[in-house]
């Protein structure tokens, strides 16, 4: 579980980056989240869109990859939402 101070460092970070990941009609396949479970462990934080045709809403989506996963929400945006996990082999992110 994260801190507000951890939550807060990780959307000053998050703010930064371009979405990696979009969730389209199709929602979400096991594929998409075997993908996403390993872009984190490479870089332990990650943006994903969720487009307007999906009719998907993005913090729903958010908690429900993060439960799939394992992974912490961090922020939900408008369409655009922010994920944590660390990572066992590759940790870049020391956390406050």
């Amino acid at each position: 579980m994260l801190t507000g101070k951890q939550r807060a460092y990780l959307k000053s970070m998050a703010n930064k980056m371009e979405p990696v990941f979009q969730i389209g009609k199709n929602g979400l396949t096991d594929n998409f989240l075997k993908q996403v479970e390993d872009y984190l462990e490479a870089n332990e934080l990650v943006k994903i869109k969720v487009l307007k045709n999906s009719l998907l809403d993005a913090s729903d989506m958010a908690h429900e990859i993060a439960d799939a996963i394992g992974a912490e929400f961090v922020q939900s945006l408008g369409n655009k939402f922010v994920l944590y996990k660390e990572s066992k082999n590759n940790k870049k992110i020391q956390l406050p």
